[in-house]
């Protein structure tokens, strides 16, 4: 892990309040799927956590939904300008070889992509399910298919793809993987792991330093164990820990 100044080379709305930024910088090179970094907004004394939805060479993209003041500000950020990274931080995403079912949800999806590339590099199938609220904030999905997925699309309203939830989208199209990957909010992540025994899912949680020192996005085992989702996770074996 390092502190970074990177280029900004793109920062742009891709979906409802969703941005895409890439970033020329050197920890690209070091990331791995599943993986964070420390955003610096401009400022804001606090570092933002933002996955990684692909790295390559030495460009970094980030997808992020405008949540607050600080990423609404760095949704306001220009090509051209410079912007601190500390990273790459984090456990990922296991590198297994098989084919394996990606289960995404809302600002989850995103290092899914990376994760999903990195499968298909391998020579492995990959199944990516992806759950939004509405047609409007689904993102990501022509990336996915350009990537060599086999993509399905569930929103809660039905506006677009199968109505529900990604639990639900599995069952209508038949989905029969049993390797999962999964990254969303907390109720999806609970739903797929009363689904499924074998994989693992990523946490979102709030955090300061990044690296496991302040304690602040701690989570418990079954055994009642700590553990830090920034440092011990954010990936964790599907049972691992208490959600």
């Amino acid at each position: 892990m390092r502190t970074e100044n990177g280029l900004i080379l793109e920062n742009q709305e891709i979906s409802y309040e969703t941005y895409r930024m890439i970033v020329k910088t050197s920890i690209a090179r070091e990331a791995s799927c599943g993986q964070f970094v420390q955003i610096q907004v401009p400022g804001y004394y606090l570092r933002r956590p933002i996955s990684i939805c692909n790295a390559e060479d030495d460009r970094i993209t980030f997808v992020y939904k405008t949540v607050g003041e600080g990423t609404k500000a760095m949704s306001q950020m220009k090509a051209g300008e410079e912007i601190s990274l500390f990273g790459p931080l984090g456990t990922g995403f296991p590198n297994e070889d098989r084919d394996v079912l990606l289960i995404g949800g809302g600002v989850g999806t995103p290092p899914l992509l990376f994760t999903a590339k990195k499968y298909i590099a391998a020579g492995h199938h990959v199944t990516a399910v992806l759950g939004f609220n509405d047609a409007k904030s689904v993102m990501l999905e022509k990336e996915f298919k350009e990537a060599g997925c086999d993509v399905y699309v569930a929103t809660m309203d039905g506006s677009y793809g199968t109505k529900g939830t990604v639990i639900d989208a599995i069952a209508a199209n038949n989905i029969k993987d049993t390797f999962v990957l999964s990254c969303g909010p907390l109720p999806m992540l609970k739903a797929v792991s009363a689904k499924y025994t074998d994989g693992c899912v990523s946490l979102e949680s709030r955090m300061a330093c990044g690296m496991g020192a302040c304690m602040g996005c701690v989570v418990k085992d079954h055994e009642g164990e700590s553990l830090r989702v920034c440092k011990d996770g954010p990936v964790f074996a599907i049972g691992k820990v208490v959600l």
